[in-house]
């Protein structure tokens, strides 16, 4: 069974991932340590031990220098958010992060999803965020589901190597030892022309936890084995890239999904919002 720390890690590594891909960066100010996301024009606060305004004045002040237009702020249940409240942060709906093993989500069928780098149908920051999935070496792929001849839903598998996994790690670690504001130059990572398979030389480590980020399926199309199909085909691919359990941050809606699907409850996080426009 995953624990919450390791969800949430595995989160901060897939936003940290997202956003060099799309040509942003992450940078830290002082305890706290955040993502640009230049598609969406949205800066990320990625979980910090401690809040305090000597870390987020900067931070926001940065973010209005980019050009954001919103601040996202995910955290450990733990970690008390009055001090985002006194900036005008509001919460938002509360993460449920749940997990099951691959093998459990394998026995659905995957037949209506597909690994599919570069959908006709995506435009705008969407289409934009693609290139997260033309790494190399490959962490991330992307899948859509589909039926009656129209695109009915997507998501994200995110499955780290263990030279990501490593490089990640060592990054947290600096950060939470460092006690002045400093900006962390990006890690850019090659594109190349995406592949239909994972590439089975980059194993992960052992017992290592894969993310299905972003499901999305349209309102018209739920109900109707969609989303079972998206969580079978990324656990599928999981499991090919050599990971053992998969972990999802479910909102409220989906979580009856999730759980008829073998995803249990592992433990509740906080997201706070805040608007610039």
């Amino acid at each position: 069974m995953a624990t919450i720390a390791a969800c949430q890690n595995l989160h901060r590594d897939w936003l940290t991932s997202l956003a060099v891909a799309s040509g942003g960066r992450t940078f830290s100010t002082h305890e706290s340590h955040w993502a640009w996301l230049p598609a969406r024009r949205q800066l990320v606060l990625l979980y910090p031990e401690r809040i305090s305004p000597a870390g987020i004045r900067p931070g926001l002040a940065e973010g209005a220098r980019l050009g954001a237009r919103s601040v996202s702020a995910w955290l450990n249940n733990a970690v008390g958010y009055s001090p985002l409240e006194a900036f005008g942060f509001h919460r938002g709906p509360q993460p449920l992060w749940m997990s099951a093993p691959v093998t459990a989500l394998q026995q659905f069928s995957a037949a209506a999803a597909a690994l599919d780098p570069a959908p006709a149908e995506i435009s705008g920051p969407d289409a934009d965020e693609l290139a997260a999935g033309g790494g190399h070496p490959r962490t991330a792929w992307h899948l859509t589901a589909r039926g009656e001849g129209k695109l009915t839903g997507r998501a994200w598998v995110f499955v780290p190597t263990q030279a990501e996994q490593r490089r990640q790690k060592e990054e947290r670690e600096l950060r939470r030892q460092q006690d002045r504001p400093v900006i962390l130059q990006p890690r850019h990572e090659s594109r190349g022309t995406a592949v239909a398979e994972p590439a089975l030389q980059r194993k992960p480590a052992a017992g290592s936890l894969a993310g299905v980020f972003g499901l999305a399926v349209g309102p018209s199309s739920r109900r109707k084995g969609y989303g079972t199909a998206l969580l079978s085909r990324a656990a599928a691919v999981a499991a090919t890239a050599g990971a053992g359990h998969l972990a999802i941050n479910a909102a409220p809606l989906g979580l009856e999904l999730c759980a008829a699907r073998g995803f249990e409850l592992i433990g509740r996080g906080q997201q706070l919002r805040l608007d610039l426009r």
